[in-house]
Formats: structure tokens, C-alpha cells, sequence
């Protein structure tokens, strides 16, 4: 990318003299926007408006507060304002960019069925990182944590014989997981026999690690996901955090309370969890009868 991030704060710093703080968020969510076009496949910041709505929605996804995302938004229209100017670009990909319209979509979900499937797709844990990808799909979907909070897992946080992941133990939003026996399983035998083939050094915390034995990255998972999803045949567009979202709407459509789902996902309000209570109904099978066959999840 010709005109870096760390350039761009610099002429921001220049000609707007604007405070530390503020060029240090632009600084980060700038980079966090960089990061996601290169995963897209792109090297430059020429990309079409899809991307920049992409980005948007997983923003939405991944709960991002709706200052924060209006925050990014307008980081993210700055630079290409600046881009533009320096004809760094051919086009503004966030002309005309409404950052509430992307807000209002949905979390995307897929069916039991589909999990199933990619899941079975990660059961063949023949080698250290095949280990590793079972391991992390099935916690994901059994407890429906964070994408960051799966990467963000360190060992001292899992207990496979409780049966349980202990995530912020310091923090106010400190919550317990339960683990399903499959779930804990995968993860025993990963952390038994396979992370000790990846791991370099002795005093790694991480439980999910990369080939060069460092913390896997979200985006490293991403990749993970997107070539299970593909050896599935699913044609649903997958995101890792499609699997929290379905998580939570396949438990609703069980015997959960919103209340129990809330807890679980680590939501401050209900009102952030009521979205999955809709998409339970509208997805839940039908019966011959008309009523809707929950499933447990």
C-alpha cells in the first residue's frame, strides 16, 4: 500500500494538529480496517464499496458498540478523503456509505445441519493442526465465545475434566462456559497431543497456536474457517463468528432463556441477545403439524 497508515496519522498530526489520544485511535482502527483488506485479498486501497461494507458488517457481527463503529467509519472515510486528494485512489469506496443502513443487518446464522457438517469436515485429527481446528470449531460452538475470546485462551483457562472455560478472570465481564463431552474431548486431545508439537517455547501461554508455535491470530481462524466452510459445500457465507451466532440461535430454539443466552455470550443487556430470539423463530423447523421441532444445539 503506497500511503501507509503510520503517513496518513502523520498528516493528520501535521495539518489538523489533533491530540495524542485521538491519532492514537485513528492509528488502530485504521490498521484494523488495513488488516481486513488484506485478508479480503487485496494489497492496495484501491477496493470496491463491498469491502468497506464488509468491514462495516463485521463490525456488527462481532458487537462492536455502535460508537465504536461510527468511530471506524469515519477514520476509515478520512483516509480515503485523503487518498483522493493525494490520487492515491481511482474512487472513494465509502462515497455515500450509510453506516446506520449496515448496521441494521442481522447476525448470519446457519442450521444445525450445516454445523454438523463443518464439524465432521474438522473430525479427521490426524496431525497437530488438524487437532488444533477441531478443537477450536467445536469449543466455539459449544459455548458460543468470542472469536477474540477463542484465540485470547490461554491454557490455565481450560478445564477439560470440569468441563469448563474460565474467560476474564480479572475483569468485570468474568463468566464461566460449560463444555459439551465432544467439545472437551477434542480439546483434551489437542491440548494432549497436539499443541506440544507446535509449541516453541516452554513459557507459551496460548492455547491455540501456529505453525511457527505463536498465539493463532483471529485472522489466522478466519482462514481456518473459511476452508472447512468450503470442504462442507455450505453456501452460506461463513465468518468465525457465524458460529457464536448460531450458537445462540440453535440454543434458543432448545430450551434456553434469553436470560441463559445472555450469560453465556457475555451480553450487558438482553436486548443485544433478543436478535437470536428472532432468528430462532423465524429458522426453527417445521413439523408436518406446523409447530416448530426446537433443536437443543
Amino acid at each position: 500500500m503506497r500511503v501507509t497508515v503510520d503517513e496518513f496519522v502523520q498528516h493528520l498530526q501535521t495539518e489538523r494538529g489533533l491530540s495524542t489520544n485521538t491519532l492514537a485511535a485513528y492509528r488502530s482502527d485504521l490498521r484494523q480496517f488495513e488488516a481486513f483488506v488484506r485478508t479480503a485479498g487485496h494489497t492496495g486501497w484501491d477496493v470496491p464499496p463491498q469491502v468497506v461494507r464488509a468491514f462495516m458488517t463485521d463490525l456488527v457481527q462481532r458487537e462492536y458498540r455502535q460508537t465504536s463503529r461510527a468511530r471506524k467509519l469515519a477514520a476509515v472515510k478520512a483516509l480515503y478523503r485523503y487518498l483522493r486528494s493525494v490520487e492515491a485512489v481511482a474512487a472513494d469506496p465509502t462515497a455515500g456509505l450509510d453506516g446506520a443502513r449496515v448496521a441494521r443487518r442481522r447476525p448470519r446464522i446457519i442450521s444445525t445441519s450445516e454445523v454438523e457438517r463443518l464439524l465432521e469436515q474438522a473430525a479427521d485429527a490426524s496431525t497437530p493442526d488438524r487437532m488444533r481446528d477441531r478443537a477450536m470449531l467445536e469449543a466455539l460452538y459449544a459455548t458460543g465465545m468470542r472469536v477474540s475470546e477463542l484465540v485470547g485462551l490461554n491454557v490455565d483457562d481450560v478445564d477439560c475434566w470440569a468441563r469448563e472455560i474460565v474467560l476474564g478472570r480479572d475483569g468485570a465481564n468474568a463468566r464461566t462456559l460449560p463444555l459439551t463431552e465432544r467439545s472437551a474431548e477434542a480439546l483434551q486431545a489437542y491440548l494432549t497431543n497436539g499443541r506440544e508439537k507446535l509449541l516453541r517455547r516452554a513459557e507459551e501461554p496460548a492455547v491455540f497456536l501456529n505453525h511457527r508455535g505463536n498465539r493463532l491470530t483471529r485472522q489466522g481462524f478466519w482462514l481456518i474457517v473459511k476452508n472447512y466452510a468450503r470442504r462442507s459445500n455450505i453456501q452460506t457465507p461463513i465468518t468465525p463468528h457465524t458460529l457464536r451466532h448460531s450458537f445462540a440461535a440453535h440454543r434458543l430454539q432448545g430450551d434456553s432463556s434469553v436470560r441463559e443466552v445472555q450469560q453465556l455470550l457475555g451480553h450487558a443487556s438482553p436486548a443485544t441477545t433478543q436478535v437470536y430470539a428472532e432468528l430462532a423463530r423465524e429458522s426453527r423447523p417445521q413439523t408436518p403439524g406446523g409447530a416448530g421441532a426446537g433443536h437443543p444445539g
